[in-house]
């Protein structure tokens, strides 16, 4: 379940976010993250940039938490009885976590398959901050891409850690997402299951669209209901870098703009701390540096009918750098203050 809202939302006394985490905390998910974006705009195409003072008082925020499915439609029920405004999708994806064994990948999964891993912020291999570790070992292994998002809060094997000042914030869950080919995903997760203590991946089908500006495949063809006429929607995520630039400026300010002009209904803006793509070496910020060279990652959900031509501007401004993915998602709600909803039920549709 991943859900997208404002940073200042608020539930009674509190703020959305916290009440959110401490239902993960009391349902014992099995890993969760929050994440604080730079960027984005919803329904409205209201702007949230921490460019601007004005602006940044209310950036976006992206929770994902993953545990079985009737863990997670328990916590979706109690979800949707909270007053907030934002997005909420449920997807379908494989945990894998403890024994990472040599797994079979289902069929479908050998297009190409995103791999995200969760680890501890000061959890280390061989002295190593894990997540360089797990992206060095990545790179090394050909896979496309991967990325490190950094976690305020979230839940680690069912137990709630929120980072705080003047600590060390240890278990605070950082999130990292990469994209390859399944039959290369297969094959690295029993060398991650042999660098970390207690491992938790997740697997799911993608497509790789685009790859260092090369158009692979456009995103599937999907209709906007499946044969129940339950609702499909669909994603697109674009992982660039801080100095991708088209005409001057980072490819994912100008996707930002552009896609407010547009029809889309909205797109959120993650900034990563570390990670690669293609065959750049892992890299992030560093003391000495003119400028930030951190991958960030935007992310554009819609309906199958729309997401065309999103993907068309997406195109437009990747043509030299990034890694484009697509994927399904089955089930979508939006939510605001007046109209709450509940669970959005899951579509069924193979493709």
């Amino acid at each position: 379940m991943t859900t997208y809202f404002g940073e200042r939302q608020r539930v009674g006394d509190r703020f959305f976010a916290d009440a959110q985490l401490e239902l993960f905390g009391r349902h014992e998910i099995a890993t969760s993250v929050l994440l604080r974006g730079i960027s984005g705009f919803g329904a409205k195409h209201q702007l949230r940039t921490d460019r601007l003072l004005t602006l940044s008082e209310d950036l976006p925020l992206v929770s994902v938490a993953l545990d079985s499915r009737a863990k997670i439609e328990a916590v979706a029920d109690e979800l949707s009885d909270l007053a907030h405004r934002g997005l909420v999708t449920l997807e379908r994806a494989r945990l894998v976590r403890d024994e990472l064994g040599s797994i079979e990948l289902p069929e479908e999964l050998r297009e190409a398959t995103k791999l995200t891993v969760y680890v501890g912020r000061q959890e280390r291999v061989y002295r190593a901050p894990a997540f360089a570790a797990i992206c060095e070992l990545l790179h090394r292994r050909g896979v496309d891409g991967a990325t490190v998002f950094l976690g305020v809060d979230g839940t680690s094997h069912g137990r709630r850690s929120r980072a705080r000042f003047f600590a060390t914030n240890a278990e605070v869950p950082m999130m990292i997402i990469a994209v390859g080919t399944g039959q290369t995903i297969a094959r690295v997760l029993p060398e991650l299951g042999g660098l970390l203590r207690r491992p938790m991946v997740s697997v799911e089908r993608v497509r790789v669209c685009k790859r260092d500006g090369e158009l692979i495949n456009r995103p599937h063809p999907l209709p906007c209901r499946d044969h129940l006429g339950t609702p499909l929607w669909q994603k697109l995520m674009v992982y660039t870098s801080e100095r991708s630039r088209r005409g001057g400026e980072p490819i994912h300010r100008a996707l930002v703009r552009r896609l407010r002009a547009s029809a889309a209904r909205g797109a959120t803006v993650l900034r990563g701390i570390w990670g690669f793509h293609g065959q750049l070496p892992p890299h992030g910020d560093r003391i000495w540096q003119l400028g930030r060279s951190v991958p960030v990652c935007t992310i554009i959900i819609d309906s199958p009918d729309r997401i065309g031509a999103s993907f068309d501007i997406v195109d437009e401004l990747t043509t030299e750098h990034g890694v484009v993915t697509s994927e399904m998602v089955p089930a979508l709600a939006w939510v605001t203050e007046d109209r709450p909803t509940s669970r959005p039920r899951l579509a069924r549709h193979r493709f």
